[in-house]
């Protein structure tokens, strides 16, 4: 047998589910028809590139590379795309971004996959895959007992820079 109080918290949590409530509007855009004629539905429809700004695919990220061995750094301007070979180091650099000037606090960000050749293999090994950040390097980092990488850069503008 239940006991009342433990009846009285069940009815709340089953009220709390909102069996009554509507479904969400979802409002369906034609393919090549504008977003803007549908009213409602520019504010559904996800943005990608801030009106404007630099085109992914025009936007250069400089990548430092830090042998720890040798203590040898090297800066790799890459374009999204785009992949460097350092000795047994492979970079791949998918996108870069950077806030507008007017937002704060500012943040620049490379999305970067790192593939390391170790002794005795045949095949790269991924060791990173994700974002890095220039202001807080220490929020998603490339952990590799030899290798560091890190953003130091991506060039793209705004309007009215």
């Amino acid at each position: 047998m239940l006991r009342p109080p433990l009846v009285a918290a069940a009815l709340f949590a089953l009220a709390a589910c909102g069996g009554d409530q509507q479904e969400p509007e979802t409002v369906e855009v034609p393919i090549g028809e504008s977003e803007t004629s549908q009213g409602n539905a520019a504010a559904a429809a996800p943005v990608i590139d801030a009106e404007g700004a630099t085109p992914m695919e025009e936007r250069v990220a400089t990548i430092g590379l830090l042998n720890k061995r040798n203590n040898v750094t090297e800066d790799l301007e890459m374009r999204p795309g785009e992949s460097r070979e350092v000795g047994p180091v492979i970079v791949r650099l998918s996108a870069c971004e950077r806030t507008a000037p007017w937002e704060m606090p500012q943040e620049t960000g490379a999305f970067v996959q790192v593939e390391v050749l170790e002794r005795g293999r045949s095949q790269h090994t991924r060791v990173f895959s994700g974002w890095l950040f220039k202001q807080s390097p220490s929020l998603n980092v490339v952990e590799h007992p030899i290798y560091d990488v890190w953003v130091k850069d991506c060039a793209m503008s705004f309007p009215g820079e």
